[in-house]
């Protein structure tokens, strides 16, 4: 079974004006916004650096000035963060300074938002056809924490774009067997990691569509090899640059705190009463400072802790706790009149409760192949995230592969209400009154 498109799927001349005015649509409500709010996406002082936006804008111009890539050690090269944000920074306030990058950084992503648009199409028609891939699209453009996304100077609309690229990348390259897309597929991995590194495992996944397409053990290993090596080349740069730096080999990062560690901690929260009695080496002032190398210790002392007095409670923080983070709790720091947080928070488990009817609803209606590329996206961001910190943020990126699904629930709403529609309207032609 192939990803393609069947042939009375392709895009009409009413799809495109559809979709076309989409993308415009995002576009001119993205750059409304974010010209008419400007700063107010700031996040933290652009005069004392106290978030990770303000701070990704002085690395920047850290490295405009000839300096080296810093973050929170001042002027000392640091490997806190992934060179990404930076870099993509940079471009925009060499040639318009500090503010004028920073709106032409926005209006970037508000390109970005819309040219998601157009990959969330695509893919969207490959799985379940045009109809709704353009209800998708059009679920999209009324989802307002992509309009917050474009405000705000974080990865998370960048980070967005390169994951849709790279599934849809996939798709083609899994059906394809084109050596120039399987390059394709190494590049945006790598381009992906210098945002966020938690993508470079993404490929991986390509297993299960080669296994699906029944491509052979030769196959698999050509083409591991191609994507393996183009995001080792990518990556070379950043690994000398570390080495150079710090005299050791850095991966990823080097920061301060372990996610693994901070996962553990519910609501932010201490360890529950008693922890520290049982373990007396560890102080509630440092239990989660520092970035020592037991950190995956204590984390695993605060496991086996919670799990073994009060099981209940950790095993729902790290199933529907960890879930409710990540895709309840909505990416929309900075509300956008007039939809206001609360009325976002209920909109938020309205979108997760329909695409769920709609999840179900494929699974035993839809071929389960043709549903492999979107299930597998979202299980492989979930499962990444389940051991570690997990919020809003980081969910956002995904909430878009959940949209065909959404989409695929109304369309099947609809098409009911119309069926019950006509045989109520038959009926009533056949019937006369005597």
């Amino acid at each position: 079974m192939h990803f393609s498109v069947r042939k009375d799927e392709e895009i009409t001349p009413r799809d495109r004006v559809w979709l076309i005015s989409i993308m415009a649509f995002v576009l001119a409500v993205s750059c409304f916004v974010v010209l008419a709010h400007n700063n107010y996406f700031l996040l933290g002082d652009l005069n004392n650096p106290n978030n990770d936006d303000v701070k990704y804008v002085k690395s920047a111009e850290l490295l405009l000035e000839g300096g080296p890539l810093a973050y929170n050690s001042g002027t000392e090269p640091s490997a806190f963060i992934m060179p990404g944000m930076p870099l993509l920074l940079a471009a925009f306030i060499g040639p318009f300074g500090e503010q004028g990058g920073i709106v032409a950084f926005r209006l970037f992503q508000c390109l970005e938002q819309a040219a998601s648009i157009y990959i969330l199409f695509l893919i969207a028609r490959r799985v379940f056809g045009r109809r709704v891939a353009i209800v998708s699209c059009v679920i999209a453009a009324l989802y307002p924490p992509d309009y917050f996304s474009s405000g705000v100077i974080l990865t998370e609309s960048t980070f967005r774009l390169l994951c849709l690229l790279l599934v849809l990348v996939m798709m083609i390259a899994a059906e394809n067997r084109k050596l120039s897309s399987y390059i394709g597929v190494g590049v945006l991995t790598a381009a992906a990691a210098y945002f966020k590194p938690q993508a470079s495992l993404f490929p991986a996944v390509l297993l299960f569509l080669w296994l699906r397409e029944r491509y052979s053990l030769k196959e698999i290993c050509k083409y591991t090899a191609v994507v393996l090596g183009t995001y080792l080349i990518l990556l070379c740069p950043w690994w000398i640059r570390n080495f150079l730096a710090f005299g050791h080999f850095v991966l990823f990062t080097d920061s301060a705190g372990s996610p693994f560690l901070l996962g553990t901690r519910i609501n932010y929260g201490l360890p529950p009463a008693g922890f520290f009695d049982a373990y007396p080496q560890y102080d509630p002032k440092t239990i989660f400072a520092g970035s020592d190398s037991d950190a995956v210790a204590r984390g695993l002392d605060i496991l086996r802790y919670g799990f073994s007095h009060h099981f209940g409670t950790y095993l729902h923080w790290y199933t529907l706790g960890k879930l409710e983070g990540l895709y309840i709790e909505s990416y929309y720091w900075r509300p956008i009149w007039p939809i206001g947080r609360p009325l976002m928070d209920m909109l938020q488990k309205v979108l997760v409760c329909v695409t769920l009817v709609g999840l179900v609803s494929a699974l035993v209606r839809e071929r389960f192949g043709r549903l492999l590329p979107l299930l597998l996206t979202f299980a492989y961001f979930t499962a990444i995230y389940i051991p570690f910190v997990a919020f809003g943020r980081y969910g956002y990126p995904t909430i878009v592969f959940m949209l065909p699904f959404t989409a695929y629930a109304l369309c099947k709403v609809w098409d009911l209400i119309r069926h019950r529609h006509t045989v109520s309207g038959s009926a009533d032609e056949g019937y006369t009154f005597k």
